[in-house]
């Protein structure tokens, strides 16, 4: 399986996720979030930059639908997740690649089974993915670790493990919250260029992260989270 191939094209697409004047507070306190309006478009590749606690997670939680907006729209691959049942919600973040900062890996699974699991889940047999899954981990450099336990990984090979398994169902969307957190230079470039590679396939990707180096490297989008507020910055050359 070529990876242009498991990235779903998104061509013919307007828009993947859009903000309308978006609120958010947690349990009736203070908002949140205030009056955020955005939009990624089919392939394109967003940073989005803010200080710890300015509220990236949140933002990236709403993309999912796993919080819902307190005031405001957001639209998710053609859904309006604030309107939206729990079965509709069930089905789009089936569409959607989540990495968080926690990454979630199972440490009784092989690496192998860890990438595989949102696949096993969905119903499908190891026979019709298994060549899929080894090839992937081979793209993400974790070719020869398969049957090692997440426990014995370096933090940047964990952080690539999270990304291959947020791959593996070929969502539309990626979603990587911190994803150069606590790793050196080294392992950060790496996991900056497999990202980076996802985006050059089709896919669109939203990275949340304090490091602004980041999209430097990248040349890419920028949108800057302060006080609960999102700003656009050009491309960052």
């Amino acid at each position: 399986m070529a990876l242009a191939n498991q990235v779903r094209s998104l061509t013919g697409e307007n828009t993947i996720l859009s903000f309308h004047n978006v609120g958010y507070n947690h349990g009736g306190g203070p908002e949140l979030l205030h009056d955020v309006s955005f939009s990624l478009q089919p392939g394109t590749l967003t940073f989005l930059i803010g200080p710890t606690g300015s509220g990236k997670s949140t933002v990236l939680r709403l993309c999912s639908g796993r919080e819902k907006p307190s005031r405001g729209n957001i639209f998710a691959l053609g859904l309006n997740v604030g309107e939206s049942r729990v079965a509709e919600l069930a089905a789009l973040r089936k569409r959607i690649g989540a990495v968080f900062q926690d990454l979630l890996l199972v440490d009784h699974l092989s690496v192998f089974d860890n990438v595989a699991l949102p696949l096993r889940l969905a119903g499908h047999s190891v026979s019709a993915y298994g060549k899929d899954i080894q090839e992937l981990l081979s793209w993400a450099g974790l070719g020869e670790k398969a049957q090692e336990r997440p426990a014995a990984l370096s933090s940047g090979e964990r952080q690539r493990l999270a990304i291959a398994r947020a791959l593996a169902g070929k969502p539309d969307l990626l979603l990587a919250d911190e994803p150069f957190s606590g790793l050196d230079d080294e392992a950060g470039q790496r996991v900056s260029r497999l990202l980076l590679n996802i985006h050059r396939f089709g896919a669109t990707v939203l990275i949340a992260t304090r490091d602004r180096a980041a999209a430097a490297r990248n040349n890419a989008r920028e949108l800057r989270l302060t006080a609960g507020c999102v700003s656009e910055a050009e491309a960052v050359a």
